[in-house]
């Protein structure tokens, strides 16, 4: 294993023997290092290897802006919130560790920020939101037990976004700050077609958000379904009229928000999820 780049005394970019280039992190891992020189894997105390196609130099350098005790305090945290598999997934990893580190930072300076989407948060996402609660006081254990300040109620918020990311694999949390919006409009365009009025807490409304996830997911990795047989996309449409044009409607949406246009398979399948959760179809 050779070192590639010295992002500083504990990040450096390597390639490893069989020529994967992996960041490493460690106490002095990079003192004195210089490209081509063999690493002292004896500093090494966490690989990081770049997934997803991600640039394995933004990562080292992402890394090397975030202090080690707070990778380390993140891990211990997943592992402790009962998450333990996250902790071997960089992308989540380096977005949780920035995110705390940058919490530290504006605690230090004493910078307040607020979090307005709690109530979406909580409400579309119960599961991350769970998860982040736990993570959050597992955190906040670490942190005080190394004398740090503790993080607000506030950031399980953040955590939630973050832990919903994950499923998207994409470090780009703007994508999942959006994709709350969009189901938040989808939801009002239903509730106004169909002139009701959704109890967000209920098992038909979180399966229709847990479908439209997917569908983001879908989206996200130019997946769309297209191979359904036309007699089925035929008879969901001759089923249900109206929740289609509410489907066609927010695949309209879907369009200007994502960039992204619905194919007939997916309308199909969305009206009958519409269907469903408005009650018509049962």
């Amino acid at each position: 294993m050779e070192i590639l780049r010295v992002f500083n005394n504990n990040v450096v970019l390597a390639k490893d023997d069989d020529g994967t280039e992996t960041v490493l992190t460690g106490r002095g891992i990079g003192f004195q290092g210089k490209p081509g020189r063999p690493v002292d894997t004896t500093k090494i105390v966490r690989k990081f290897i770049p997934a997803d196609g991600r640039d394995p130099d933004h990562l080292a350098q992402m890394l090397a802006g975030i202090a080690p005790e707070t990778v380390r305090t993140v891990i211990n945290a997943l592992r402790d919130a009962g998450l333990a598999s996250l902790g071997d997934n960089t992308t989540v990893v380096t977005a949780l560790s920035d995110h705390i580190d940058n919490a530290l930072k504006r605690i230090a300076a004493g910078t307040q920020i607020a979090y307005p989407l709690r109530a979406e948060v909580s409400n579309l996402y119960p599961d991350e939101y769970d998860q982040a609660t736990r993570l959050l006081d597992a955190i906040n254990t670490h942190l005080a037990a190394d004398g740090h300040p503790t993080l607000p109620a506030d950031e399980t918020t953040a955590l939630a976004m973050h832990l919903v990311n994950a499923g998207f694999a994409t470090g780009d949390l703007s994508y999942t700050y959006t994709m709350t919006g969009v189901i938040q409009q989808m939801m009002t365009i239903i509730e106004a077609t169909f002139d009701v009025v959704f109890d967000r807490d209920s098992v038909n409304v979180s399966r229709f958000i847990t479908h439209v996830r997917y569908l983001f997911v879908r989206i996200r990795q130019n997946n769309q379904l297209t191979d359904e047989p036309a007699p089925i996309i035929h008879a969901i449409g001759q089923s249900y009229p109206k929740a289609l044009q509410c489907a066609q409607r927010i695949a309209a949406v879907l369009e200007m928000r994502l960039d992204a246009n619905l194919t007939r398979d997916e309308v199909a399948y969305l009206a009958l999820h519409i269907a469903r959760v408005s009650g018509i179809s049962e």
